[in-house]
């Protein structure tokens, strides 16, 4: 089967749980002797597995966009010299200083993208589906998440094709936004959606979310859970000399992070975490960089400085480097998540987590055992949930044991990809 791909890029300046999981899916498609497509759109698809190319063409290049957005006349230009914003070099540059993953402010834009072929982007709308027509002649389009909507009809009318399209985190974006155009992004999907063939969730709660505020039909919803690679997992030591606590998401306010040095903080004021460590990766935007420095200026206040590590680098190597070093993991991101990857890898690392109520981590929780959850934006309960873990070692790596034999059982890429083709297979049965 010939799959078409499309998926926001990142330019790799962050750690993208949604981009991780589209490219363990693409490369396990690919194992299985499927040909895969890969469309980035707005920045470069950043990716360090072998055999996965991040360095194709983009569409809807971010400066380019941005500007036709802005500028009307800037519409007109020929596409010769709006390449020139869209250079590979123009978008990395843009990927590290840009604030690409705030959504106030990106209403109108959002709206722009989602009405597609109706909206001022629909040249770049028809250059991305003739591309696809002309060159590379797919048999399945999968769209990456619900928010690039806006290709759909153009797809349907000139592909007459099968459109499948992935639900994860589109809530936490839209949700960040502004009214009235926050409701008219919603209403907009929720059109949009009746021409898709099938879509996909990467769990049951988020499955039942979209369903809900999408008005989609349960029956065209299937869910199809994360899946990681189990034989590049291996136990952590949990070593709790000195007890560490590790963070791994975007550096920023909203999935948790002030939250995090909050807890760090009240649990240093007691003696018996006067060696406790944190440390803390997983990249920032534009947007974080003043967040971040308040956390330095702060510590530094406390003379804590010293107990906090930033660690740079987060590709995947790293990533399970640093698992190797924690004794417990947590990312308390106040909304939730559509499911939770950085979690679910510090679970098959054997590390236990503490994660917050919301979103899909009880799902993630009760199907592992691999954690302990919290009434989300309770300090008092959260600092008490990591204490519980940090004070007894030997019920850490007993979570820690049964949530790695857990996670490595159920959320095994190759069943993420069973799930996927068979949501193809049925979607391309159904369209004959």
């Amino acid at each position: 089967m010939k799959i078409a791909y499309i998926v926001p890029g990142t330019g790799g300046t962050f750690y993208c749980e949604n981009c991780v999981r589209d490219i363990a899916l693409i490369k396990a498609l690919m194992e299985r002797h499927h040909e895969i497509i890969v469309v980035p759109m707005y920045l470069p698809l950043s990716s360090d597995e072998p055999g996965v190319r991040g360095d194709t063409e983009v569409f809807f290049g971010a400066i380019g966009t941005y500007l036709r957005q802005k500028y009307q006349f800037m519409r007109i230009f020929p596409r010769w010299l709006m390449r020139t914003f869209d250079s590979p070099g123009m978008l990395n540059w843009a990927a590290k200083k840009a604030s690409t993953v705030r959504a106030t402010g990106l209403e109108e834009m959002t709206l722009s993208i989602l009405i597609g072929e109706q909206g001022p982007h629909v040249a770049e709308v028809d250059r991305l589906v003739k591309w696809l027509e002309d060159e590379e002649k797919p048999d399945i389009v999968h769209l990456s998440d619900a928010l690039l909507l806006g290709l759909v009809r153009r797809l349907k009318e000139k592909l007459h094709v099968p459109i499948v399209c992935s639900l994860q985190d589109e809530d936490t974006w839209i949700d960040a936004m502004q009214d009235p155009l926050k409701s008219a992004i919603w209403k907009t999907l929720a059109d949009r959606a009746a021409e898709v063939d099938a879509f996909v969730a990467v769990s049951r709660s988020f499955a039942a979310s979209m369903t809900e505020r999408m008005h989609l039909p349960p029956e065209k919803v299937q869910v199809v859970p994360i899946g990681i690679e189990p034989e590049i997992f291996h136990q952590a030591p949990l070593s709790f000399r000195p007890p560490v606590i590790g963070f791994v998401a975007r550096m920023s306010e909203s999935l948790g992070l002030g939250v995090l040095i909050e807890a760090f903080i009240r649990l240093k004021a007691d003696s018996r975490f006067r060696n406790l460590r944190l440390r803390i990766t997983g990249g920032q935007t534009g947007d974080d960089v003043q967040f971040i420095e308040n956390i330095h200026s702060r510590l530094r206040e406390l003379r804590l400085q010293e107990d906090v590590d930033f660690i740079l680098d987060f590709d995947r190597k790293r990533r399970l480097d640093f698992l190797q070093t924690l004794s417990v993991f947590s990312v308390p991101s106040p909304s939730g998540a559509a499911f939770g990857l950085s979690a679910l890898e510090a679970i098959a690392s054997g590390v236990p987590v503490v994660q917050p109520d919301v979103g899909a981590f009880r799902e993630l929780i009760e199907t592992t055992e691999g954690g302990v959850l919290f009434d989300s934006g309770d300090i008092d309960q959260y600092t008490d949930a990591l204490k519980s873990l940090l004070l007894d070692p030997e019920r850490s790596r007993q979570i820690g044991r049964q949530g790695r034999d857990a996670a490595l059982q159920r959320y095994s890429v190759s069943r993420m990809a069973v799930g996927m083709i068979s949501v193809y297979e049925s979607a391309v049965r159904d369209k004959r």
